[in-house]
């Protein structure tokens, strides 16, 4: 059974509160969504709660590795619930969308650097960009492509 977020929280010894408990259990199932819509959906749940709490209880919980952040050039940073592994990420040119993709696998030489300079790599970040299936069909998109 997937521990839950109070459980979470404390395992993690993080006081648990009920912003951080709202947080953890809307990206569980709206992963990868920006601190404003975090922040939204929150005080949509408790009521007043504000955005500088959110973004605490963001910081907060990706310093202690209960969540991911992932910040995509040109976008806002975003959240997910996901961590453990070395999954990558597909992100729309156009919307912002994003997407999880499980870890590559083959002889691509982004996944392995030419050279560490002494570095123990322990992890790749990949992001591929592209336009997703809604902005593939914006006119004004065809020609970027």
């Amino acid at each position: 059974m997937t521990p839950g977020p109070r459980e979470l929280l404390k395992d993690a010894g993080l006081r648990i509160t009920a912003p951080r408990v709202a947080v953890l259990e809307w990206l569980s199932e709206h992963p990868h969504a920006t601190a404003d819509q975090v922040a939204e959906a929150v005080r949509a749940r408790l009521g007043a709660v504000s955005t500088q709490a959110v973004y605490d209880v963001l910081n907060t919980c990706s310093r202690t590795g209960l969540l991911r952040r992932i910040e995509p050039a040109g976008h806002p940073a975003r959240y997910e619930t996901r961590i453990g592994d070395n999954h990558h990420h597909l992100v729309c040119r156009g919307c912002g969308r994003t997407e999880d993709v499980d870890c590559v696998h083959g002889a691509a030489p982004c996944l392995e650097p030419s050279t560490t300079a002494g570095f123990a790599v322990d992890e790749a970040e990949v992001l591929f960009w592209g336009l997703c299936p809604d902005c593939q069909g914006t006119p004004a998109r065809q020609g970027s492509r």
